[in-house]
């Protein structure tokens, strides 16, 4: 578990109003564990609520039709409701839908795994799989996060503004205690290089080891609490390792991790990215590069497509 004297948990409860976000926690816990139902007793354990508040919640979640209850058993699980809302929400987020068949071409034709990522102001978020895209990204349910702060969601911040750079930057120097010059140079040059090659590139890190052996260890029982305690500790530690290949030597050999991709619809701002992983042996420069061409190709195609159709509303 992080030390909280480095790297303080965040209370992002009260950011907001507490109520919503003890709502919005259940669904998180449902979400990350789409063929389970939990009971009153399990749902206050995992997400540290009181007894009587949960109930509340749950039962006007369930009036709404968020939530369904067993008759029987008694435990709770998503509901009609959410499908409605998600179906609601994927009619306004079509591109997610004109990349599934690029993705789907790229996976048979590469041999290897992608993700879709979108982001949050917090939080990076896993939207969609296609084959095994890294270990650590398969040991995440659809839907859940890793924090948005340096140097995760990095290709996200490079095509960002100033202002959401410095506060992407910001978060990482208050998660380690203060602002570091080294390591702020280090990510500064990193956003540059991808940038301007237009993808990044990720090594893999000791970090991740440790993050699908902490996720492996709390599959089965894991509060929220636990996996934003991992989420963050992985984001803590990265900033000590060689994490982005920030100049690629066509003729070297590299250990990869991922390779990003950002996809644009508005202003020139991404609004996800395809993620490609599944690099079981060190890869060339060459092929790194050559493999980001033909993802940035597909990038290009999804974002032609989908400016298209928003012109048209």
């Amino acid at each position: 578990m992080p030390d909280e004297r480095l790297y303080p948990r965040r209370n992002t409860v009260a950011l907001f109003s507490q109520p919503t976000a003890r709502a919005l926690a259940i669904l998180d816990l449902l979400m990350a564990n789409p063929h389970q139902a939990f009971g009153l007793t399990e749902m206050t354990r995992r997400l540290n609520l009181n007894k009587a508040t949960c109930h509340a919640i749950l039962t006007t979640m369930a009036n709404y039709g968020f939530l369904v209850q067993h008759p029987k058993t008694k435990a709770y699980r998503l509901g009609p409701s959410i499908i409605a809302a998600g179906n609601a929400a994927f009619s306004q987020f079509p591109v997610l839908e004109y990349a599934r068949p690029e993705l789907e071409a790229l996976q048979n034709d590469l041999g290897i795994g992608f993700a879709v990522t979108g982001r949050s102001k917090l939080h990076q978020v896993l939207l969609a799989l296609y084959g095994h895209a890294t270990p650590l990204i398969d040991s995440f349910q659809l839907g859940l996060r890793l924090p948005n702060t340096a140097p995760v969601a990095a290709c996200f911040t490079a095509f960002s503004d100033a202002k959401y750079l410095e506060a992407w930057l910001t978060r990482a120097h208050d998660s380690r205690g203060g602002y570091n010059e080294k390591l702020d140079q280090k990510l500064r040059v990193s956003l540059i290089a991808i940038r301007a090659r237009g993808y990044e590139v990720t090594l893999k890190t000791q970090a991740e080891t440790q993050l699908r052996g902490e996720l492996g260890r709390i599959h089965n029982s894991w509060s929220l609490t636990e996996l934003e305690e991992a989420a963050n500790q992985y984001q803590h530690d990265l900033c000590d390792e060689h994490y982005h290949l920030d100049r690629v030597d066509l003729k070297a050999r590299y250990e990869i991790s991922t390779i990003t991709v950002p996809v644009f619809v508005y202003s020139g701002v991404p609004v996800m990215c395809f993620v490609a992983g599944s690099f079981d042996k060190p890869i060339a420069g060459a092929q790194i590069e050559e493999i980001a061409m033909r993802i940035k190709e597909s990038a290009d195609r999804v974002t032609a497509l989908a400016s298209s159709q928003e012109s048209l509303n």
